[in-house]
């Protein structure tokens, strides 16, 4: 028994320990795991690439320049036959070289507009990468949130359970006493350890799932020390029962992430089926070059000739068939509703999720509102008995009811804040105003 209030002692010292470590508020933690949080990070520099990719250069708007140079020689054996005399002349080891070197331009003029097109492809998945990275960020806000009121959920529990292990060691107090004046049986005194040891359990047990929680914070944002001691001020579950349901449908409508996303989702299908329609069109391609040429024979009549020059042309041409236009007309055509489905399906998702959300949210405030008052009821019937068990007026088996009614109905009133705000956080996230939890 006494190593037990020896190490009970020393798990309700450790909030004093951890006071003296890093405190980290709601609004501290969001902004430390928005910086260091690896997801996060991955999916801004995906984005960065979508950026880095949305040029001119890359849809095709402008020409390439290549600088090319080359070296070609022959060794020949060769004979010649003179038509007039019929003389015949051979030669072995005919030796000629040619020297090229000089600069290549092409450029596309005109390509059905797909060049165009290209470009305005690129740009909308640089807008569809930073709507990814606000996606990731809104989920994450949301499960860092969640994760910090269950923290001080595991907190507030962990108090209350150490509060019942002061009534059940305040009772054996008591028993103990009774006990040796003869008051109390030793079955009483027994049934006292017991209810004591269990408390304690309870406790240690809950010390655990408060530390469990605090490696999930220590994860969620990043920190090289998953086992870094940490404080959070907060010791209540702040709910928010202003929302009103239309503001967040509305907001719902005009900037959820995934409803943007799935806007994008049809724009690209839509340049998707123009870029298969602008083989319909011709293409008009300009190339031309400056270059230097070498050429040196063997047995020629001259020895060497060497060219300077400029050489241009154009291209002019349609694709008149290509076997596979229809097909990718087709797929591009079910794409496009293929996306507007997908869009209308998740406007429908959310509403669903919207109206559940809505319902929960609003049973658990009047939930909420109902255990408030079962806990001021709950703890008057505690100090009642608690009254009569010290006047000998209430057994140990009442007072151990009166005692698990109180801390049941803390227990349900910590459930009932938590699983309200759970539904606050969720309903916030639909209607893409879950980064106010950082103001």
């Amino acid at each position: 028994m006494r190593r037990i209030y020896l190490y009970i002692c020393l798990l309700i010292c450790l909030p004093g320990i951890v006071n003296a470590q890093q405190t980290y508020t709601l609004k501290s933690c969001l902004e430390t795991g928005l910086a260091n949080n690896y997801s996060i990070r991955i999916s801004r520099n995906e984005e960065q690439v979508n950026k880095n990719n949305a040029t001119l250069a890359n849809a095709g708007f402008l020409p390439t320049l290549d600088l090319t140079g080359s070296y070609k020689a022959t060794i020949d054996n060769t004979e010649t036959t003179v038509r007039a005399t019929g003389e015949k002349a051979k030669d072995s080891g005919v030796f000629d070289q040619t020297f090229n070197a000089g600069l290549a331009l092409n450029w596309t003029i005109f390509d059905g507009f797909k060049i165009s097109t290209n470009y305005q492809r690129l740009k909308e998945l640089e807008k569809q990468g930073e709507t990814n990275t606000r996606i990731a960020v809104e989920d994450f806000i949301a499960n860092l949130t969640a994760e910090y009121y269950n923290h001080i959920q595991q907190k507030i529990r962990l108090k209350n359970l150490k509060y019942a292990v002061s009534l059940s060691k305040e009772r054996v107090r008591i028993v103990e006493a009774r006990y040796n004046i003869g008051s109390f049986s030793r079955l009483d005194l027994q049934q006292a350890r017991v209810d004591f040891n269990a408390d304690s359990s309870q406790y240690m047990k809950q010390q655990e799932l408060l530390n469990t929680s605090r490696i999930t914070l220590n994860e969620l944002m990043a920190n090289h020390n998953v086992d870094e001691m940490f404080f959070v001020p907060d010791s209540a579950i702040d709910v928010n029962m202003t929302l009103i349901y239309n503001d967040l449908w509305e907001g719902t409508m005009n900037t959820n992430a995934s409803l943007i996303k799935a806007e994008q989702n049809n724009m690209l299908a839509q340049l998707d089926q123009k870029i298969v329609n602008a083989r319909n069109y011709p293409y008009l391609r300009l190339n031309s070059g400056y270059g230097y040429t070498l050429y040196k024979y063997d047995i020629a009549a001259n020895k060497q000739r060497s060219n300077w020059g400029f050489n241009g042309g154009v291209t002019v041409g349609i694709n008149l068939f290509d076997g596979n236009r229809s097909r990718e007309r087709k797929n591009a055509r079910i794409a496009i509703e293929n996306a507007r489905l997908q869009r209308q399906q998740l406007e429908l998702n959310l509403q669903a999720d919207m109206a559940n959300l809505w319902q929960a949210y609003q049973n658990n405030i009047e939930v909420l509102k109902l255990e408030q008052e079962n806990l001021i009821a709950a703890k008057e019937n505690h100090t009642i008995a608690m009254d009569r068990y010290m006047l000998g007026d209430l057994s140990g088996f009442e007072m151990r009811e009166a005692q698990k009614s109180l801390l049941d109905a803390e227990e349900r009133i910590l459930t009932a804040a938590y699983n309200t705000k759970l539904c606050e956080i969720s309903l916030m996230q639909i209607s893409g105003k879950v980064i106010n939890y950082l103001e």
